[in-house]
């Protein structure tokens, strides 16, 4: 399903105290953006006890219950995790996931709050989650009867929210301060080969290994770790992160002439981190045209223009991605610093073709 309006997580709660006492709710979203924790989250802040039922675990049966004879005639008896007496969330994870026979179990529960005879307690919630079949997760169609059972909202990984939530919930410094900086690697979009990716899920399990490891981490078991739950970039940049607030290397001490770049082919993801680091710094201070420009800035374009060379001599490669173009092609760097870039470095340039 397709995204016309979507919202971030802070916003989820307030939608869900609307909509779902009144209507079914459905929420959508890219994998380890925290859709299972935030109905949990908003079922313990009403009181409810949140029951899950994983659409991709289940069998028509599970839902409908075994019939038993009484009084001459079959009654389904629905399972105990269903049929409880107390108000209660339930929440249908991976609802899209499931089969057709076991999505058309589920009409009667959605739509009516009822299974067979048994009818939801006053007061429950319903409440289902999928991932979006463009996020390369397992998703079958939903049909339409189904869709039209649900209201839906459409759910966006927020740096800010996440930064909020994780200050609170104990996600270590390291995590906190490199995302505080770099708050675009949070998420990246679902690969389509199996390998890691970054989401808020996987921070929190790199978190937990962090910590797990504790003050002993060297850097190979820090790259493993990183490297087995991020995006291969963010990995090498956190990796460099940290190489950063072990040694107090930074890239302050390179624009002030304080440190060189690091040569050593060990820390190649430091010296990643950093040029991204410098990149940044560039976007921030150079002017986007040469008119009028300060003694700073003059002093700026020239400091860069030279560390840009040293670290060309280093790797071509990593200097490459100082001045790349964004992911739909457009400039970064202002266009006249890209063109005195071309004249004193053409080999650079060259080797972006």
């Amino acid at each position: 399903m397709q995204a016309a309006v979507t919202v971030t997580p802070a916003r989820v709660p307030e939608l869900l105290l609307g909509l779902a006492p009144v209507r079914p709710v459905f929420l959508w979203g890219a994998p380890g953006i925290g859709k299972s924790s935030l109905v949990r989250e908003f079922a313990e802040s009403l009181g409810l006890e949140c029951v899950s039922l994983l659409g991709t675990q289940l069998a028509p049966e599970d839902l409908i219950g075994v019939p038993q004879i009484r009084d001459g005639r079959s009654v389904f008896c629905p399972p105990e995790a269903i049929a409880r007496d107390e108000p209660y969330c339930l929440f249908l994870d991976e609802l899209n996931a499931a089969t057709p026979d076991v999505q058309k179990a589920f009409y009667s529960l959605i739509l009516d709050r009822r299974i067979g005879s048994y009818q939801l307690p006053a007061g429950s919630i319903v409440i289902g989650a999928g991932n979006r079949a463009t996020d390369n997760a397992l998703a079958r169609p939903i049909a339409s009867a189904l869709v039209n059972r649900l209201a839906h909202i459409h759910l966006e990984a927020s740096p800010r929210d996440w930064l909020a939530w994780a200050a609170g919930h104990g996600i270590h410094p390291w995590i906190l301060d490199h995302l505080t900086d770099r708050p675009d690697h949070l998420w990246s979009k679902p690969p389509k080969t199996e390998e890691p990716f970054s989401t808020p899920r996987s921070w929190h399990m790199l978190s937990d290994a962090l910590y797990s490891f504790g003050e002993g981490l060297d850097e190979d078991t820090l790259r493993v770790l990183a490297h087995g739950t991020l995006t291969p970039t963010h990995a090498t940049a956190f990796c460099g992160y940290v190489k950063i607030v072990r040694s107090r290397y930074g890239i302050d001490a390179v624009l002030k002439g304080e440190a060189s770049w690091p040569h050593r082919v060990e820390d190649r993801d430091l010296l990643y981190y950093l040029a991204d680091s410098f990149r940044g710094r560039l976007v921030k201070e150079l002017p986007a045209t040469r008119e009028h420009m300060s003694a700073n800035g003059r002093q700026t374009a020239y400091r860069a223009k030279s560390l840009l060379v040293q670290l060309a001599e280093i790797s071509v490669e990593v200097a490459q991605t100082v001045i790349a173009s964004d992911a739909d092609g457009n400039p970064v760097l202002p266009a006249w610093f890209l063109v005195e870039a071309a004249r004193d470095m053409p080999r650079l340039v060259e080797a972006r073709r």
